[in-house]
């Protein structure tokens, strides 16, 4: 079950508090609309895993930042997101994490799989890209583990822009991870 939400309302972070809690259901608003996905497929929350793993590694050896799996980010009151992976600067994560353990602003890089239907690719490849163009994001990775592909999009001229769509063979770098090579398909095992 995934649904939106809407009905000409425009949904709050304060509404989010008053909903009931379904530890088997994700509430997320972007530009007011709610969002309620159910748990996530198995290779879903595989991929995620897969993608923090790799992340958590290289975050170790460099010591630049951290990774986390599904954190709550909470941009403005109509902006509220469970994205699926982020990472985060050292320095950045200092400034950007509230007393409740949420972070108040855009990481450097988010990462969201795919999740199957009309719904799901249009939050993660429209609104939420939207959202996370506006609001700073270095990087955003799609993960689409059915086709086994990586869309790379990264910030320039102040917007973010698809910068090439990854296929299983290759490798994943990043200006923002210097050092950071990894083949995608390992995100997709």
């Amino acid at each position: 079950m995934n649904q939106t939400i809407s009905d000409g309302v425009r949904w709050t972070t304060s509404d989010l508090e008053l909903l009931a809690t379904d530890e088997w259901k994700r509430y997320e608003i972007v530009d007011g609309e709610l969002f309620v996905t159910r748990a996530p497929h198995w290779r879903h929350q595989r991929t995620g895993g897969n993608v923090y793993f790799e992340l958590e590694i290289w975050s170790r050896l460099s010591k630049l930042g951290e990774p986390i799996a599904t954190p709550g980010i909470i941009f403005t009151n109509a902006d509220n997101v469970i994205p699926d992976v982020v990472w985060i600067g050292n320095e950045r994560l200092a400034q950007l994490l509230d007393d409740e353990g949420h972070l108040r602003g855009a990481p450097e890089l988010i990462v969201e799989v795919l999740s199957p239907g009309t719904i799901n690719e249009r939050r993660d490849r429209e609104a939420k890209l939207k959202l996370y163009s506006s609001t700073g994001v270095q990087e955003y990775w799609i993960a689409n583990w059915q086709l086994q592909q990586l869309e790379v999009y990264r910030r320039e001229s102040a917007q973010l822009k698809l910068i090439e769509t990854l296929l299983a063979d290759d490798e994943i770098t990043s200006p923002l991870l210097p050092g950071f090579r990894v083949r995608v398909q390992r995100f997709f095992v």
